[in-house]
């Protein structure tokens, strides 16, 4: 018997975009959370 093969024909899988954004998180939040507060600020002083 010969050894087993080890070769794959599959296509190399693609990288799911949830992992492409994580690294990005510690800046992603703190960015769009003072945006938000400054939109729901801007409503509240607009309203009022």
């Amino acid at each position: 018997m010969s050894a087993p093969s080890h070769q794959s024909t599959e296509a190399p899988a693609e990288k799911d975009g949830v992992e492409a954004i994580v690294p990005l998180m510690p800046v992603v939040l703190p960015v769009v959370g003072g945006l938000m507060m400054l939109l729901i600020a801007f409503i509240a002083v607009f309203m009022a």
